[in-house]
């Protein structure tokens, strides 16, 4: 039986609901580039960005186990176990639990769960299924072929939906895992915060660069019938204005990619390579087993390669949300 706060059992209760109003009509506000006077993100206020930067690094964890947190069911969380998680995304933006619930294949428990973090409004992409929840698995055949999420070869760094408009960007992701794969599938997890402060840190024109509106380019996508997706220009970091935090748009893909060609944005380009390639103690590695998962405000990750085979195949549920948590 349930027993978390009203607020909770009621947003579960209209689940449905909440679920229907997430269609593919929905958009969020336009990210700003020119962040307002008074927050941390804006270059002409060195005493916002120093006290957010302080209490930012302050609560950064020290190692991965702090990103955990265990929970019995994640369709039904406890008061503690909701307030844990949310708690760790505060602090960076990410969270990771583990849960009683196995191999259980059940759509439920990433829905229920993003529905219980206030995610309600999902990203129901080309190749998501028919509940807007996407199943990660090995292609067998299909348009999912040309796509390197479905197949078990590494997955470069990124954030979800670099390749969305302006107006529907991947403010939230949820990855929940059914079946681990047979060895390897590790992701890694950096802060998309932490990486502003170490740009913004080595040299505030890298910040600047990468907040331009034409800072980073994906070249439209052509299918048999023509057009499939047009160009998508936009810049890497953005602020929400409606909740003042910070959005990164990012993939360290090489091909299919254009940015724009001056020095400050192919320097905050390298730098931002190295700081990915590096062993910096801000970078986190976890390998989802069976009932774990991970929710985050959209942070940079990547995926390992990984070997499976038969029944044994590697099975993820994934949910990205216009919603920020």
């Amino acid at each position: 039986m349930c027993r978390r706060a009203c607020a909770i059992c009621w947003t579960r209760r209209n689940s449905n609901r909440l679920l229907n109003e997430a269609s593919g009509r929905f958009e969020v506000s336009s990210p700003a580039t020119t962040p307002a006077p008074d927050s941390p993100f804006s270059l002409d206020n060195a005493a916002a960005y120093l006290a957010w930067r302080e209490q930012k690094l302050s609560g950064c964890p020290s190692r991965v186990e702090d990103l955990v947190v265990d929970v019995h069911d994640p369709r039904c969380l406890t008061e503690a176990e909701h307030d844990a998680i949310l708690q760790r995304c505060r602090n960076t933006n990410v969270a990771v639990y583990r849960s009683d619930c196995g191999a259980d294949p059940d759509k439920a428990i990433p829905k229920q769960l993003g529905l219980q973090l206030g995610l309600t409004h999902l990203d129901r992409n080309l190749l998501a299924d028919d509940d807007g929840i996407t199943a990660l698995s090995l292609a067998a055949g299909g348009a999912r072929l040309d796509y390197i999420p479905y197949s078990n070869r590494p997955l470069n760094w990124h954030t979800d939906g670099y390749y969305n408009v302006t107006r529907r960007q991947i403010r939230a992701m949820l990855l929940h895992c059914v079946r681990p794969a047979m060895s390897g599938g590790i992701n890694a997890l950096l802060d998309h915060e932490i990486a502003y402060i170490m740009l913004r840190d080595a040299d505030t024109r890298y910040v600047q660069a990468l907040m331009e509106t034409d800072a980073m380019t994906i070249p439209e996508r052509i299918d048999e019938h023509g057009v499939a997706r047009p160009a998508q220009t936009g810049p890497v970091f953005s602020v929400d204005p409606e909740s003042g935090t910070l959005h990164m748009r990012y993939t360290a893909r090489t091909r299919s990619i254009v940015w724009k060609q001056n020095p400050e944005t192919l320097a905050a380009r390298e730098f931002l390579e190295r700081l990915l390639a590096s062993d910096t103690p801000y970078i986190f590695h976890v390998r989802l087993e069976a009932g774990m998962g991970i929710v985050c405000n959209n942070v940079l990750h990547n995926r390992s390669g990984f070997a499976g085979s038969g029944d044994d195949e590697r099975l993820l549920y994934r949910a990205r949300y216009y919603d920020h948590m």
